[in-house]
């Protein structure tokens, strides 16, 4: 294995679509002209990108929904797709890879226990990104609104509301607890990546503790990203002399803090324009008509010009790792308001944005007043502080990773 030039890695993700399937070809971007040559595996879904020449699809989209529905019955998640995961171990004996990368995994396509099992037979490195939590609990991805800390020492009794994603019908979080930490420890050789420190400190708390733990930032394309013109205040008609106060999401919920813009919407008055993006139709039925609402936007373009326009972008987040958005928005010039919950606040400092007391409306608006009507932030600084989380820079990151490894 050491003396080949090229040497080969796997990566395994629910999609091919998202931040975390912008990562996974991001990566691949460069890897070949790194002595890496990189295999994306994922399922087929609906939402995925064009498949591409080196890409593998571990499981068709109609044998995904089978999986999720057995799942969600049985509360036995990443428990099914017996026949996908030997196809994709049969390509992975095949690969001979050096390292399998490993990113998000809970999606009705694979059997844990199947890969995990071959994982630790063969002793293959692994890098394992956390987007979440997902892996060191019975269930949950995040579990901060529930004040929850059963993931430390055993899950059981969950909280988590069951239709919410991944939604199970019945309760065995116990169980699954039980048999992540079966297969997820006693690995020989793996790293674990978080995008935030602050899900380093969480993980050290968890299963995962026996591992390096490294913290390497999500990046953006900043050649994307950037102070733009914009006809967006046109467009919408919305006055020279009021305020953008934006939000974005592609996933809006009490989680995300909607509720937060909805309170916001009634308290700021008529100098100040809130505009939110990534609504959908259900969503829009609870909203006031006095919030512009823009759907998912056509362009990662058409987005910055959003973007450039917004006078402060607010970000009332419950539970999250490292929001992209917070980073974009800074890329484009726009201070950021955020709650103190998660990473959110660890892409900003005092030269670019505030970070506000979690529920705390006074606060919040007084911050949204100071950042909009004193101009205490400049678009200088904001796009200054965006350089620190160059996408180029996390995916050469990522290279350093691996070469670690295989000197290692």
């Amino acid at each position: 294995m050491g003396d080949r030039i090229t040497k080969n890695v796997i990566s395994i993700n629910l999609g091919n679509y998202g931040s975390t399937g912008s990562i996974v070809y991001g990566i691949e971007s460069i890897s070949l002209s790194k002595k890496f040559k990189y295999c994306c595996a994922y399922p087929q879904k609906k939402d995925n990108k064009e498949k591409r020449e080196n890409d593998y699809h571990i499981c068709s989209e109609i044998f995904c929904k089978i999986n999720h529905r057995l799942a969600y019955h049985s509360g036995l998640l990443g428990c099914f797709a017996v026949f996908s995961t030997l196809r994709l171990l049969w390509k992975i004996d095949r690969l001979n890879p050096d390292i399998i990368h490993i990113h998000n995994i809970h999606g009705d396509f694979l059997n844990i226990p199947l890969l995990f099992y071959y994982i630790k037979r063969k002793d293959i490195k692994i890098v394992w990104t956390l987007h979440d939590c997902w892996a060191f609990t019975g269930r949950c991805p995040y579990f901060m609104m529930l004040h929850c800390n059963k993931w430390k020492t055993g899950c059981f009794a969950c909280e988590y509301a069951k239709q919410s994603y991944p939604e199970s019908m019945i309760d065995l979080s116990n169980i699954m607890w039980k048999m992540k930490k079966n297969c997820f420890t006693g690995i020989k050789k793996m790293i674990v990546i978080t995008p935030s420190e602050w899900l380093a400190g969480i993980v050290r708390d968890s299963f995962f503790k026996e591992y390096p733990i490294k913290v390497i930032n999500n990046g953006i394309d900043l050649s994307i990203f950037k102070i733009v013109e914009s006809d967006f205040r046109k467009k919408y008609e919305i006055a020279e002399e009021r305020y953008i106060v934006l939000g974005v999401s592609f996933g809006w919920s009490i989680r995300k803090g909607i509720d937060i813009f909805m309170k916001l919407a009634a308290i700021l008055g008529e100098k100040y324009q809130i505009v939110l993006v990534g609504t959908d139709e259900y969503i829009e039925k609870s909203l006031p008509n006095n919030i512009i609402l823009i759907r998912k936007t056509k362009s990662q373009y058409e987005l910055a010009q959003i973007y450039s326009a917004a006078n402060v972008f607010v970000n009332p987040t419950r539970e999250d790792n490292f929001p992209t958005v917070n980073m974009e928005a800074l890329a484009c010039g726009t201070p950021v308001i955020t709650f103190n919950t998660g990473g959110s606040p660890e892409c900003i400092d005092n030269t670019c944005g505030i970070v506000v007391e979690n529920e705390n409306m006074d606060v919040l608006e007084k911050a949204i007043n100071d950042v909009c009507e004193r101009n205490i932030f400049s678009q200088e600084k904001c796009r200054e502080r965006a350089q620190k989380f160059n996408a180029n820079d996390k995916y050469e990151a990522y290279i350093e990773i691996y070469k670690g490894m295989i000197e290692d």
